[in-house]
């Protein structure tokens, strides 16, 4: 099996800038087809009739090489703008661009697998990144059992997963899903200090011919089966010393920006049933958020306040103005979506009642859940139980780029344990026996996929 590192400046290689092909045919043909099979054997360079059952003895000769798996990772996170042990590589910067040239080595790629190596600032080297090569040795491990596949198989390095640098995230696993308004709205997108996305792109590099970025939108079944491995960026699978996640579903947010304005004025001049305080509105509204959560009666329903500003910012003015970013996850879109009606109705309330202004309450994404496949869930199940490896069923209340690409071919993903939970920090850890399981786990996953 051979590996083809392409490195077009394309718009393609704008969001699939790690795709490893292997060109291994997919052909059914009858037994006495003996000059057509020989033809086709000869091109593709394995035999057409395979036996399925080699799959079934696979998990004993699968051998991870976990040393230079953590070995890559801690190379990879090098390519920081912050001190180690912390990780920050955002979109488009040199680091990023730099880190991106990984992988141009004679490895063979899977069938659809993949997640993404840009981190937010002062974050860790695990998240992402075990998706990323955890991928490349998992095809490195089927090489060296021998197994041979029938359908091509493609690792994806998704750009901009995270939303540091232009807001969005997911960018790449989002535009491959076919969203027309954001590739429409990326035209015109620029970062904090100005920079549009497509000049960032083009100085990285990419998009360098034209700006129609819906060329890189993928038709509904363009994959047989997308799977992402990723630490599970939560306490559960540590806690219950449980060895595999297996998700079932992805919960989806939708991010709400709210803003109050009131009349500002002097803290000590101005008596308190005077008032009209933007930054009490704010804190009511976040209380307010807290308690429509917990209302809704299901463990699966959580908000956040993850920003809040005041204006003037001075502690001696009362705030004039405020500003709220709030986040609400579940994975029962219509459960979610009664919450956030409930915040915005709250969001009236409270203007109303302390004399402020509500000058925007604006749902900046509304993203769908996305349910696993379940011949998928059954393909991680059955790895786990041949590797005998403890796991458990869960959800992800954390989304990732397969919760896009849910939306273009089935999908399902692959959790391994993570220290404490922790991640998005530079404390972020996954153990070399973590991931020599989860590893496996794909590779065996991978192989099933890959026949059926």
């Amino acid at each position: 099996m051979s590996l083809r590192f392409c490195n077009s400046h394309s718009l393609y290689h704008l969001l699939l800038v790690l795709v490893i092909f292997c060109s291994i045919s997919a052909i059914y043909a009858k037994a006495n087809e003996d000059a057509t099979i020989r033809t086709m054997e000869a091109f593709s360079g394995y035999p057409i009739h395979e036996s399925n059952s080699f799959v079934t003895n696979l998990a004993s000769s699968l051998s991870v090489d976990t040393e230079t798996l953590q070995k890559r990772i801690d190379e990879l996170s090098t390519f920081s703008d912050t001190p180690a042990p912390s990780v920050t590589r955002v979109l488009y910067t040199e680091n990023d661009v730099l880190a991106r040239r990984i992988g141009n080595e004679a490895v063979l790629a899977p069938v659809a697998t993949g997640s993404h190596i840009d981190a937010i600032p002062y974050s860790g080297k695990y998240d992402g990144v075990v998706g990323v090569l955890g991928a490349i040795e998992a095809i490195n491990v089927l090489k060296r059992s021998g197994f041979k596949p029938r359908r091509s198989l493609e690792v994806i390095m998704f750009t901009s997963e995270e939303p540091t640098r232009y807001g969005i995230s997911c960018l790449g696993s989002r535009l491959l899903a076919g969203i027309e308004s954001l590739a429409k709205d990326l035209t015109s997108t620029v970062d904090g200090q100005n920079i549009s996305f497509l000049d960032a792109a083009r100085s990285a590099g990419y998009a360098k011919e034209h700006n129609d970025l819906s060329s890189v939108f993928l038709k509904k079944g363009s994959y047989s089966a997308f799977v992402e491995l990723h630490i599970e960026q939560g306490p559960i699978l540590e806690e219950e010393g449980t060895s595999i996640g297996i998700v079932t579903a992805i919960a989806a947010p939708a991010s709400i920006k709210v803003d109050f304005e009131g009349n500002g004025g002097h803290a000590g001049a101005v008596l308190m049933p005077n008032r009209n305080d933007a930054g009490l509105a704010a804190s009511e509204l976040a209380l307010a958020v807290e308690k429509h959560v917990l209302e809704s009666g299901s463990i699966d329903t959580v908000g956040t306040v993850g920003i809040l500003e005041l204006h003037p910012g001075a502690i001696n003015s009362i705030p004039s103005k405020s500003h709220l970013e709030i986040d609400t996850r579940d994975i029962d879109e219509k459960r979610r979506n009664s919450v956030i009606e409930k915040i915005r109705q709250s969001a009236i309330i409270i203007a109303k009642n302390r004399g402020v202004t509500l000058s925007e309450f604006k749902i900046v994404n509304q993203d769908p859940p996305a349910l696993s496949e379940k011949s998928i869930i059954e393909a991680v199940e059955a790895a786990s139980k041949e590797l005998n490896l403890t796991h458990k069923l869960m959800i992800s209340r954390a989304y990732h780029d397969s919760l896009f690409m849910a939306r273009v071919s089935p999908m399902g993903m692959i959790f391994i344990p993570c220290f404490k939970g922790y991640s998005h920090k530079p404390e972020e850890y996954a153990s070399g026996h973590d991931m020599e399981n989860g590893v496996k786990v794909l590779a065996l996953t991978l192989a099933k996929l890959s026949l059926q």
